[in-house]
């Protein structure tokens, strides 16, 4: 039975989208999800399933959504995958509060890159279902602003790090 690890989108982040922890856990084991824990108040999960990774997915989703009242997005990764994503992140000399991996549920478009607006610094190339950005100076006074990462959610590399570990454990 895998595991797998649910990041949700806009969740518990600058004062939207409030979802307790303790919620999240319950609509997990509703959805029949095993061994459900919670990761930081900011909408990460590792669970086990017998279901597939799009099915987990469509399960979550829709619990979120009839809790919050409109669609939550949700990405899920198996710890394998989570893993290989953190592993190919490109910046082995960023500090891993200031480099983040962006995760979409596809490929990021060819143009992604060029569609990018106000880079200033920060580096950014794209991985398999992934953008990875490392803000040198911080994500403070960041303007970047990638469009293929609309439908994504990000977390930085201390975090993912965290998951894979729980994955694993």
């Amino acid at each position: 039975m895998p595991t797998y690890i649910a990041l949700l989108r806009a969740v518990n982040v600058g004062g939207t989208g409030k979802l307790p922890m303790a919620e999240l856990r319950a609509m997990c084991e509703d959805a029949g999800f095993l061994d459900v824990r919670t990761y930081i108040a900011s909408g990460n999960v590792v669970f086990r399933s017998a279901l597939s990774a799009s099915a987990a997915q469509a399960a979550l989703e829709k619990r979120l959504a009839d809790y919050a009242g409109k669609p939550v997005g949700v990405i899920v990764r198996t710890g394998a995958q989570m893993a290989k994503a953190l592993a190919a992140q490109p910046f082995a000399h960023a500090a891993p509060n200031r480099a983040v991996l962006i995760f979409l549920d596809q490929a990021p478009p060819a143009d992604a890159l060029a569609a990018v607006k106000h880079l200033n610094g920060e580096e950014i190339a794209l991985g398999e279902r992934e953008i990875y950005v490392h803000y040198g100076d911080g994500m403070a006074d960041s303007r970047l602003v990638i469009p293929a990462a609309k439908a994504g959610t990000a977390r930085n590399l201390n975090t993912v790090a965290k998951l894979v570990e729980m994955a694993d454990g």
